[in-house]
């Protein structure tokens, strides 16, 4: 459920207009009838990345108890109590009135957050009003015309940080996928006869899965439920990937697909290898492809009780890893045995800090400190001379971590100051190992370059 918004003030501030402007189109107005309702109208809403529901109320006024006004009234106090935070429209060209002084009173009172929006205060028969405003107690206004289209930018600033709360709100994991409840989905994968199985039996200490020195053993993708340290784990192993050109046989075929299936329920993916075998193009296709997904990967060196020249074989897996995965540093190598045990805690602590940091949402003003940094200590390039102006940046969802940037003459960014963005939120905000999602939009409000 995304974030909901809502419009109060007094008849004729400009509510609706505000709102039509929001949700990108004029709404049929209700009914005048009495016993309709009149004052709430939802709508799917956006003001530059920030996606909303926005809901127009009736004009707050004083009325008698019973009257359809004081239901009305009834009904825009129920709103508000439901939103996630209000947007308080007074009229900056007819300045305070009683009643803003009351409804602001009322406001301030509760628990819901108050943006206060100071309608129509394009030229200079607004001024008086914005004054005036902050003596309402709500901090300062948020200048706008929404006839015009003025003032979108500051409220898009205003707003952000209310609706990115709520947002983060109800996009909390309920009980089926809590980070601190739900099972890890922990998922093997790997070329055939990697010993997928023989570790999953290892760690559940038990034969669960068949096991053999034949490759393609197992065909289907197998769930098992588990604890680890008293954390539920969904370990999932999977079919061997060889190459799709080598893939013949229908039932390899059908294994395959389930494997990728797999990758897509998954939360990590253990991407394992042999050791005695190293790193081959396959084991990075099938680690760009649990990438390309989203996942978090690990990276896995099986078998190492066996292997030879330990040293020269990891450091050169990394160095592979580093260069064929590019798009993704700092994934994380391991090095264990399936056989004897070795090095699995490790790989179970890992898997469950790279699920915490594929989960991460930041908050909204710590993510614009950042912001600021990064872009102060290597600014935008200015492509043909033109300065390439970014304003914001919000985290749109977690798992994997995805970011928007908000400014101006965007599409003629580099791929290169792209690459640095990444690559710096990695590194500042603890992002190592797991895919970023990271796109600009340009800004569809005129006034944005004045």
């Amino acid at each position: 459920m995304s974030a909901r918004v809502a419009i109060v003030g007094r008849p004729n501030v400009g509510k609706s207009t505000l709102f039509n402007r929001l949700v990108g189109k004029r709404l049929a107005l209700v009914d005048d009838t009495p016993g309709v309702t009149r004052d709430r109208r939802e709508g799917a809403a956006q003001l530059f990345d920030l996606e909303f529901t926005a809901i127009d109320t009736a004009g707050l006024e004083e009325a008698d108890e019973g009257a359809l006004s004081s239901r009305m009234r009834a009904q825009t106090e129920a709103a508000v109590a439901g939103a996630g935070v209000v947007l308080f429209v007074i009229d900056a060209r007819l300045g305070l009135t009683p009643a803003d002084r009351e409804f602001a009173r009322a406001l301030r009172a509760g628990p819901t957050p108050v943006v206060l929006v100071a309608n129509k205060a394009e030229g200079r028969a607004g001024e008086g009003g914005l004054y005036e405003a902050f003596e309402l107690g709500l901090g300062e206004p948020v200048a706008i015309s929404a006839e015009h289209g003025e003032g979108m930018a500051d409220l898009f600033e205003a707003l952000q940080p209310f609706v990115d709360a709520a947002n983060a709100r109800a996009a909390e994991p309920g009980p089926e996928d809590d980070d601190a409840q739900g099972p890890l989905k922990l998922a093997i994968v790997g070329r055939p006869n990697a010993g997928k199985s023989t570790l999953i039996n290892t760690l559940l200490k038990e034969e669960r899965l068949v096991t053999g020195p034949e490759a393609g053993i197992t065909r289907d993708s197998i769930a098992v439920e588990w604890e680890w340290r008293g954390r539920s784990v969904r370990l999932i192993d999977t079919a061997g990937l060889r190459k799709r050109a080598k893939v013949t046989e229908k039932l390899e075929k059908l294994a395959a697909a389930d494997t990728r299936r797999a990758i897509d329920f998954a939360e990590v993916v253990v991407l394992l290898l042999d050791a005695t075998l190293g790193l081959e193009g396959q084991d990075l296709r099938i680690a760009d492809q649990v990438l390309e997904e989203g996942r978090a990967l690990i990276v896995a060196l099986n078998k190492w009780d066996v292997a030879e020249n330990q040293s020269h074989l990891f450091n050169g897996v990394r160095k592979a890893l580093d260069e064929g995965l590019a798009q993704v540093k700092g994934v994380p190598l391991l090095a264990l045995s399936g056989q004897t045990g070795k090095g699995l805690d490790a790989l179970l602590d890992a898997a469950f800090v790279q699920r915490e940091a594929w989960s991460r949402r930041v908050s909204t003003s710590a993510l614009n400190r950042w912001f600021e940094t990064a872009t102060d200590r290597n600014p935008p390039p200015s492509p043909g001379g033109k300065r390439v102006k970014l304003r914001y940046i919000t985290q749109a969802r977690n798992r994997p971590p995805t970011f928007v940037v908000f400014g101006n003459r965007v599409d003629e960014l580099p791929e290169s100051y792209r690459r640095y963005l990444v690559n710096q939120l990695r590194a500042d905000l603890d992002l190592q190992g797991v895919p970023i999602r990271l796109t600009f939009r340009g800004s569809r409000n005129p006034f944005g370059e004045r």
